[in-house]
């Protein structure tokens, strides 16, 4: 952690961020895009459901 001190004499604490990761815009899009076109898919289904259900 890294501390520094204010002009007050106070101590300010910063915290160690991790280290950025760089990924191909290949593999970043082809498996979050598809997970994401899934997942709203079975949302909408299972919203239509639950409307059908209500009335």
């Amino acid at each position: 952690m890294q501390v520094t001190e204010e002009d007050g004499g106070r101590l300010n604490a910063f915290a160690r961020e991790p280290r950025m990761v760089v990924m191909d815009q290949a593999e970043a899009s082809a498996s979050s895009s598809r997970l994401l076109l899934i997942g709203g898919a079975v949302l909408v289904a299972v919203l239509m459901l639950v409307a059908a259900w209500i009335s």
